[in-house]
């Protein structure tokens, strides 16, 4: 364990991060599931939610901006596939 007042609060800080991380992956990873399962079913107002969490993704440092557009993209074409 860390003894010294700066080491302790970065294990602190350490802690909080990996809670918030952890929490915006686990929302991220439901939404692209709840998607997923929608497609599957043939539903498709579930698109716009998702978009808006990819995008809430890059602004919370979960996802790179490019791999949030190659999601996008992939999702977007099995939508229109269902059309």
């Amino acid at each position: 364990m860390a003894n010294h007042f700066s080491a302790l609060k970065r294990a602190r800080q350490t802690e909080t991060r990996t809670q918030r991380n952890r929490s915006n992956n686990s929302r991220l990873r439901s939404v692209l599931r709840a998607l997923r399962e929608a497609l599957a079913k043939g539903d498709k107002q579930v698109f716009c939610k998702t978009v808006s969490a990819l995008d809430k993704a890059i602004q919370k440092g979960v996802l790179h901006e490019n791999t949030a557009g190659r999601y996008k993209s992939r999702l977007s074409a099995r939508l229109n596939a269902l059309k």
